[in-house]
């Protein structure tokens, strides 16, 4: 018997971002857009169990969460005001409840983490903000990610959305000029989501597809709207890191250590997007710190096997990486990788 109730929790978890991000667009308001999220869902569990999961799930959210938050409007004293306010129309709402939405923008997703990204908002809160709501991570998952208490976190998000509704911040892609002041904490978001999906803090998998996903796919709109060295150095250090998925864990989940790894499952395509990609980057002249993490990513993707592995070359990228952004965390690697490169110097 299908359990209608996880297929619902994978569909939150895998679509509740991109349905977030449309509604904020359709009804111009974090808030308003939050509530009618979870109004949709909460119906969702109402009614798939007995009508069945449709065919096109985030449409159907996106209408109904829609058809909720307009109705929730319309109760209010003012409703007709907040209305035209928001730009939605008065007549005709009610024609189609479920009517698939014809103009869903495709970069729904990056305006939202643009908007969450705001230089206006503190680097914490908006790293917070973005995370809940671009890729659907609870509070509770955030605070495990960074180590943070839950009401930590809860307080850098009520703090970001304060000061929205305060500096009435609009919800559009900035212009060239502005992504500038936005790059880094968008790059760093989509880092962490991917992170978070690549070996996630919280659940039983220890990978979340939809999240690596969500993150490559953001990048790859990112790159698209605005190609810097460090968004092509992003791009491909996901894709390589990407390629390894189908050998990083066992069939019971498991992960696998490097070493360990089949590496004839490795997706040989997006090793060679990737390499394009930090090629790309390299010959801007610019070594930023993604470009070098995928600088050591492409060493170990094109090497045969561990002990074939250029570690001398890892090390000197890990000394360039320590001289740009010092980290314990980078240390620790560069331990790591000096321990190999011992271990294997022949004799």
């Amino acid at each position: 018997m299908r359990n209608i109730q996880r297929e619902i929790a994978t569909i939150y978890k895998s679509e509740s971002g991109r349905v977030l991000a449309s509604l904020v667009r359709i009804l111009g308001d974090l808030d308003l857009a939050e509530e009618a999220l979870h109004e949709a869902f909460n119906i969702a569990l109402e009614k798939w169990p007995e009508e069945g999961i449709p065919k096109n799930p985030y449409s159907w959210l996106i209408s109904t969460g829609k058809f909720k938050a307009i109705d929730s409007i319309r109760r209010l004293k003012h409703g007709r005001e907040l209305l035209a306010e928001n730009f939605l129309p008065d007549d005709g709402i009610y024609e189609d409840s479920h009517v698939l939405e014809e103009n869903i923008v495709e970069d729904d997703q990056l305006r939202l983490n643009f908007f969450c990204c705001h230089p206006a908002l503190p680097l914490d809160s908006r790293i917070a903000l973005a995370l809940r709501d671009v890729c659907g991570m609870t509070t509770e998952e955030i605070s495990r990610a960074y180590l943070v208490s839950f009401e930590a976190i809860k307080k850098r998000i009520s703090r970001a959305k304060a000061l929205i509704r305060e500096k009435k911040i609009p919800y559009e892609i900035p212009s060239r000029i502005e992504i500038s002041s936005r790059m880094n904490a968008i790059l760093h978001v989509i880092y962490l989501i991917f992170n978070e999906g690549y070996s996630a803090s919280s659940g039983e998998a220890h990978i979340r597809k939809e999240l690596t996903d969500e993150a490559v796919y953001l990048c790859r709109q990112l790159v698209e709207l605005i190609p810097t060295p460090e968004s092509l150095g992003l791009l491909a250090l996901l894709l390589l890191q990407e390629s390894r998925r189908s050998s990083r864990v066992t069939e019971n989940g498991d992960p696998i250590p490097l070493e360990n790894q089949d590496r004839t499952l490795w997706d040989q395509n997006l090793i060679q997007e990737g390499m394009l990609l930090i090629e790309q980057s390299i010959m801007s002249g610019r070594l930023e710190p993604y470009t070098i993490q995928t600088a050591i990513a492409s060493v170990h993707a094109v090497a045969e096997s561990v002990q074939n592995t250029q570690w001398d070359l890892i090390v000197d990228y890990y000394d360039m990486l320590l001289s740009i952004t010092p980290s314990p965390f980078v240390e620790l690697n560069r331990a790591i990788a000096v321990g190999m490169q011992k271990a294997l110097r022949p004799v």
